[in-house]
């Protein structure tokens, strides 16, 4: 359902110029014809309002079990940040949070993690941008392999953008199947295309007739066939 809020998101992403559109390639390959990057997101009350977007979804998806949050190195840092910060002022919930070095750390402390180190019978929920393919969730499952007995069982982004995985079926089921992960989007791709069809904001339409039949068409080539 499109409420308020999420066209609020909406407009959003597209004032600060993360959610853009035109000829990009997906992390897993894809050319498509738009593209969320929150590294774009570049000044505290940018980052202090999407916290707000990402804890609603977590209190509203996942109000209680959850133990920590987890964002991947990079782009998956400042919003697990800022969403824990943002669950501890407006609802007074306050998760721990870590995320991953690209780079093994071989002196000092040393290690991949940084922030709180999980332990056995946590339960974790990953912080992303999108999930696509779900290329990036399996990386971060892969790093907590080893640690025993703690689970990951939801992953909280901005867009779903609705494709494929591996498999004929949609990259939520994928991981639902093989991981027991949950997806909970802000926003899914095809609330953007509903919302900015031939809509005009701050004078551009982002979405005109032949935008929506460029994006329609990816979806048809890339979204699930089961």
């Amino acid at each position: 359902m499109l409420t308020e809020k999420k066209k609020e998101f909406i407009e959003f992403m597209l004032s600060a110029q993360v959610l853009r559109f035109g000829h990009f390639v997906t992390k897993s390959g894809r050319n498509t014809q738009y593209f969320v990057n929150t590294g774009n997101y570049k000044t505290g009350a940018q980052a202090a309002k999407l916290g707000d977007y990402y804890a609603a979804c977590i209190q509203q998806n996942l109000p209680d079990g959850v133990t920590c949050l987890f964002g991947p190195a990079y782009k998956g840092i400042p919003l697990a940040v800022s969403a824990a910060a943002s669950l501890y002022r407006n609802y007074g919930r306050d998760l721990p949070y870590c995320f991953n070095r690209k780079e093994v750390k071989d002196h000092g402390e040393g290690g991949f993690r940084v922030g709180y180190q999980p332990q056995a019978g946590d339960v974790i929920a990953i912080v992303e941008d999108v999930v696509t393919a779900g290329t990036a969730v399996r990386e971060s499952l892969a790093l907590f392999q080893a640690l025993g007995d703690l689970k990951v069982t939801a992953l909280i982004v901005s867009v779903d953008r609705m494709e494929r995985g591996t498999r004929d079926c949609s990259t939520l089921d994928e991981l639902r199947a093989d991981h027991g992960i949950a997806v909970y989007p802000i926003v899914t791709v095809r609330e953007i295309l509903a919302f900015l069809h031939n809509r005009e904001i701050d004078g551009r339409v982002y979405i005109d007739d032949a935008m929506k039949a460029r994006m329609e068409a990816y979806l048809a080539e890339y979204g699930p066939r089961a």
